[in-house]
């Protein structure tokens, strides 16, 4: 096991490790060969604070602090509110080297080393049959005879010696080092993204720290409107249920036995009034609107079915504090394109329950929404000049509008299917003028449709890789359900050919959702790191949305820094400023407040 300082190349920042085992027991080691630290964690936070706010003579000297996950390894370090400027996050480089969600310390070491990942042991259940016990590390050590990293280290249970745990440090630096020598290979580019991959799983960590504000009084109050009353028993909430049943149910007489949350009863309902649909989703059922009134009312029942099952008064009790703070766990990667994910609500609450998301006293959101974002990462990626030369316009659809001769809607349309794969009716002619118009950009969503077909893997702008693999499959086809009551699940392609082309369309889209999370997260960490000494929070990270809590006298400069900091990310994840990006960017107090 190579042990060299700092072994990246001239300019490469040094490296500290900090983990922690789940004892509560910390490491601190740096690549400069200073005597390691080990105890409590409580009691490193002070070295690895003068570590972090250290400055050195240009960014080059700046410390990187290297961890095996963040939502492991940072978790002290957030809860004490160390302002962490770099850092290296071993799960996340594991990701964006080699795909998918799998990114165990032994698992991402394997991998670093060159061992076939589908070697890496289990970890022993410590019982007189487990006999791969005697295949463990000798006493002091993380590393096992065969080259594996011991499973067992930093699992639940696991209580190293002080020795092993600065071994487990040491093993994180390595990896890292060797990580970032393989994402050099790739590109430069590849080794930015997992600097800002890395920033982005920290930023989780303090996502779920700080939670989303929330006015308990008007959630309550809008959760009520649209579900009922708060029910006193289980009793009273069967009989709010079936109170909001029958606003639907009575449209059809006869039919008040039907279960509106079994979707074949719901498809019979409406086969009752002569309307036959394939499945109950929102946008199957939206053209039948004016058809029968059962429509409205079985569309405006699901939204407060919705509510009241998934955001209803259980959902408020449990996840928003006393603090009046939604929380909810966080991921910097989705384990497919690379998006940030969040539980509990925060990446997809209802429109409706908006007004409850509101500042704190004294506070204000600055909230900031990119424009055109896929269109706009799409110039940059395929290096099409006609296409970046459109972005310059403020609403790129004009100018593509122009050159082929259509409408703006027609235009916008077809460069929206061109990334999604649609290729009939009035999109599919409006494809042709696309392809003659920007046949750079245009050549590189059909490369990675052929690539789909082929099964073969991508990779994004800033190098992740992505598998296209028969794990993605149902996700190719976009099956599964939508979250809705009553909806039905999309049918499943019919043919092998189907499901290539499936996969085809998915691919051609994700190289560039994939691309657009990149540059997300690298602007996301920019507004991290410019607004702190604002007082500034982000609260939420919504696909191409950021909201930041910030304090009423600072609102102005913080909403500056936001686009100040979208302008210098997008330049260096770009490497030039030939295709501008834009955002719509307000100062607000509650979230509905916000232009959709």
């Amino acid at each position: 096991m190579s042990t060299a300082s700092n072994p990246g190349p001239p300019g490469t920042p040094p490296r500290a490790a900090f983990v922690v085992a789940a004892t509560g027991r910390a490491a601190f080691v740096d690549d400069s060969g200073a005597e390691p630290v080990v105890g409590p964690a409580s009691t490193l936070l002070p070295r690895v604070r003068a570590v972090a706010e250290a400055t050195g003579d240009d960014a080059t000297g700046r410390t990187r602090l290297v961890w095996w996950a963040a939502t492991v390894d940072a978790r002290d370090l957030v809860a004490d509110g160390i302002p962490v400027a770099r850092c290296w996050d071993v799960a996340e480089a594991h990701r964006l080297l080699h795909g998918g969600w799998d990114a165990r310390p032994a698992v991402a070491w394997a991998a670093a080393h060159g061992i076939p990942v589908e070697t890496v042991p289990e970890a022993t259940r410590g019982d007189l049959f487990d006999f791969s016990a005697t295949d463990g590390p000798p006493p002091g050590a993380v590393v096992r005879p065969d080259g594996h990293l011991d499973p067992g280290a930093g699992a639940a249970g696991w209580e190293p010696d002080d020795a092993t745990l600065v071994a487990w440090a040491r093993a994180a630096l390595e990896c890292a080092a060797l990580q970032e020598s393989q994402l050099r290979a790739l590109g430069p580019r590849a080794v930015a993204a997992a600097h800002s991959e890395s920033a982005a799983a920290l930023l989780c960590v303090e996502l779920a720290r700080d939670g989303l504000p929330i006015d308990r009084a008007v959630a309550e109050d809008l959760i009520a409107r649209a579900a009922g009353p708060r029910p006193a028993d289980h009793a009273d909430a069967l009989r709010i249920r079936r109170e909001r049943d029958q606003v639907v149910l009575r449209e059809v007489p006869g039919r008040e036995s039907t279960d509106l949350r079994n979707p074949g009863q719901v498809r019979g309902l409406l086969a009752a009034v002569g309307i036959d649909v394939p499945n109950t989703r929102k946008w199957v059922l939206e053209p039948f609107r004016d058809t029968h009134r059962v429509v409205p009312a079985l569309l405006e029942w699901r939204k407060a079915e919705r509510i009241a099952t998934t955001y209803g008064y259980g959902w408020l009790d449990a996840h928003v504090g006393p603090d009046d703070r939604l929380r909810g766990g966080w991921t910097a990667c989705d384990g497919a394109a690379g998006r940030m994910t969040a539980q509990n609500g925060l990446h997809n609450l209802p429109i409706e329950l908006r007004p409850a998301v509101a500042a704190h006293p004294g506070h204000v959101f600055v909230r900031a929404d990119l424009g055109q974002i896929e269109p706009r990462v799409l110039a940059v990626v395929s290096g099409d000049p006609a296409f970046a030369a459109a972005t310059r316009a403020a609403d790129l659809y004009a100018p593509v509008a122009e050159r082929l001769g259509v409408e703006r809607a027609v235009a916008k349309v077809a460069v929206l299917a061109a990334m999604y794969g649609q290729r009939s009716g009035a999109a599919g002619e409006a494809l042709k003028g696309l392809e003659r118009a920007y046949p750079v950009a245009m050549r590189l969503l059909d490369d990675a449709y052929a690539a789909g077909v082929r099964r073969e893997p991508l990779r994004t702008f800033g190098g992740r890789l992505i598998r296209l693999d028969a794990m993605l499959v149902s996700e190719a086809a976009g099956s599964g359900a939508d979250g809705s009551a009553g909806a039905g699940g999309s049918e499943a392609p019919a043919s092998t050919a189907a499901y290539d082309s499936a996969r085809g369309r998915f691919a051609r889209n994700a190289i560039i959702q994939g691309s657009a999370a990149e540059l997300f997260k690298a602007w996301a960490a920019t507004v991290r790191a410019t607004t702190r000494d604002l007082g500034a929070q982000i609260v939420l990270c919504l696909h191409d949305e950021l909201l930041v809590h910030v304090p009423a006298e600072h609102a102005e400069e913080a909403s500056a820094r936001v686009e100040r900091a979208l302008v210098d990310s997008a330049r260096r994840w770009a490497g030039s400023s030939q295709v501008r990006f834009v955002a719509d960017t307000s100062v607000i107090e509650r979230w509905s407040q916000a232009k959709d």
